[in-house]
């Protein structure tokens, strides 16, 4: 039987054992043993799992970030879109493993944040949860005065339409009446998100923004260019695409692939402003089957624009 030679080298925190053309990775685990001593005990894990996991958190490490805290937030945001859950549901929706769930649904029982239903083992957020948002009043008067104008529309038109506003370089949905029309492939529920350029809202929304804005975001995807290519990058940055959305007062997205169904649906959208302020913007989304880009601005533009109008004059006046 042929010698083995084993190379030993230290990737980060584990061990890696090198036999030829196998390699085998190990992760150092830590145990109490009696009077007090503490002895290393060489455990084996996958090639991919716990050790990329952990290559995962280094590498977040590096990028400033702190990956607990990204995943409690996935657990508090699937918990919050989705009302009660079971743990497997919670680490499914959060795409986090089922251990590292429960550490955290724990964690969140403690804050109150969350709370086990009595009679069935499904979590669902308090009223705790709404001091997360306190700082967010102004959008929650936004929901407040445009659902009734939202919910008209939809009755008129049929199409489902969307209250949108920015955050960082994504657009987040703030209420949606998806579930008040069959016309609809999926229910887009608040807190929902699309890429900024990508997308009618989010292109509509840069446009009408404030050139500093505009100078922000575009530094922002010049670092990360993540979720937008570089014809659209480069349109915007030249100002062709800007100055033609605010020509013709709206943005327009066929065949978008970031949404639930890829490919099947097409939007767009107009601002919302209160005064000269740019809250966001107002979004109909329809099947791209159904309706082309030049048939939905014909029959649908106009009613859009006006339901726009109608929710910053409400916003102005309430002020």
């Amino acid at each position: 039987m042929p010698t083995q030679v084993f190379c030993m080298s230290h990737p980060g925190n584990g061990i890696r054992l090198r036999n030829g053309a196998n390699e085998l990775r190990y992760l150092f685990a830590w145990r109490t043993v009696p009077y007090g001593r503490s002895r290393p005990r060489l455990t084996r894990v996958r090639r991919r799992g716990t050790f990329q996991r952990m290559e995962d958190d280094q590498k977040a490490e590096k990028d400033g970030s702190i990956r607990a805290i990204s995943r409690a937030i996935a657990v508090l945001q699937a918990i919050n879109r989705n009302g009660a859950l079971t743990l497997t549901e919670i680490a499914d929706n959060a795409g986090i493993p089922h251990p590292t769930a429960t550490r955290i649904v724990r964690t969140l029982l403690e804050e109150r944040l969350i709370e086990r239903e009595p009679s069935r083992k499904r979590y669902r957020p308090t009223a705790l949860i709404q001091t997360l948002s306190c700082g967010f009043q102004n959008h929650d008067r936004l929901v407040s005065i445009s659902r009734p104008h939202i919910t008209r529309l939809t009755r008129l038109i049929d199409w489902p339409i969307s209250v949108v506003t920015r955050v960082g370089q994504a657009m987040v949905v703030r209420d949606s009446t998806s579930a008040l029309t069959s016309l609809t492939f999926n229910n887009y529920y608040p807190g929902w998100q699309v890429p900024l350029l990508p997308s009618s809202s989010g292109r509509v929304y840069f446009a009408f923004a404030s050139p500093d804005e505009q100078e922000e975001l575009l530094k922002a995807y010049r670092v990360n260019q993540r979720g937008v290519d570089n014809l659209t990058l480069r349109e915007f940055e030249s100002g062709e695409a800007t100055a033609k959305i605010r020509r013709q007062g709206y943005a327009a997205a066929t065949r978008t692939q970031y949404s639930a169904n890829p490919g099947k649906t097409s939007s767009m959208a107009v601002p919302i402003f209160e005064g000269e302020h740019l809250l966001g913007a107002l979004t109909m989304v329809f099947f791209a089957n159904a309706l082309s880009i030049p048939d939905a601005i014909r029959r649908f533009l106009e009613p859009l624009k006006d339901c726009a109008k109608a929710i910053g004059d409400e916003m102005a006046a309430a002020e």
